[in-house]
């Protein structure tokens, strides 16, 4: 019976905050790390893959969880650190951090605990993406903005659905042109983001907050809130590419 109760919970949650970026930021992450791999984990990555390629396999995640089966996956989308905490001081609500660390250590020894190497690679894709929407750190009081609700350019929403897709989709890009507009960092700067560890990615998502929640009182967003926040929403996308890359690299390369 507990088991049953988990699992409806999970499922619940899942409907609220499973999707970190909607489809086309998924593949954006993807094809930014794409561009980043040295040849070797590249050529690995492609035999793994076979016919499917890194910029396409980061929304397999949010497809499966249709699936009753697969619902012991939702805590692994997201992370809760409270306003005023750290990781290490926060409940246990959400595995991401745990669940990427699993990963790559599995990718690395190929002992899987769930799945086959194909499967465990695009949750890797997925939740490295994941974790860099900024509302996929929640702050355990709104369902990491899923019970803001909002309007984005005169239609319905909620706060989380703006940062997953909302505002990606308003540029009206396709994923390659959206790629193209956002991967440029130099050397420098690409060493020093793909240094940085799991509490740096939650601590970055984390000081984002005061700004993301700074929405009128009416909830009207438009195109004031795409300006403001428009580049946020690039740099966010790059960091988990490339460091999604350098991961890659360390596990293939």
């Amino acid at each position: 019976m507990k088991f049953k109760s988990f699992l409806v919970i999970a499922l619940i949650f899942s409907n609220l905050m499973a999707f970190g970026w909607g489809k086309t930021g998924h593949r954006v992450v993807g094809d930014i790390a794409y561009w980043h791999l040295d040849r070797k984990a590249k050529g690995k990555i492609h035999e793994i893959l076979k016919h499917e390629h890194l910029n396409m396999v980061g929304n397999y995640m949010d497809f499966v969880r249709s699936d009753k089966d697969m619902g012991y996956m939702s805590p692994w989308h997201y992370c809760t650190v409270p306003d005023g905490e750290t990781y290490s001081e926060a409940p246990e609500e959400g595995d991401a951090v745990e669940t990427i660390n699993r990963l790559i250590e599995e990718l690395k020894t190929k002992k899987f605990t769930y799945g086959t190497e194909l499967e465990n690679l695009k949750y890797l894709v997925h939740l490295v993406a994941d974790i860099h929407q900024p509302l996929h750190v929640g702050n355990g009081e709104d369902k990491g903005g899923n019970d803001v609700k909002v309007t984005f350019m005169w239609e319905e929403s909620n706060l989380h659905r703006v940062w997953d897709s909302g505002l990606i989709d308003y540029q009206q890009l396709s994923f390659t042109e959206y790629s193209k507009w956002v991967n440029h960092i130099s050397e420098q700067e690409l060493e020093k983001t793909q240094s940085q560890g799991i509490d740096v990615w939650i601590e970055e998502s984390m000081n984002l907050r005061p700004v993301i929640y700074d929405i009128p009182e009416n909830g009207k967003l438009s195109y004031e809130y795409n300006y403001k926040h428009i580049a946020t929403i690039n740099d966010r996308l790059l960091k988990a590419g490339v460091r999604l890359a350098g991961i890659l690299n360390e596990i293939y390369g």
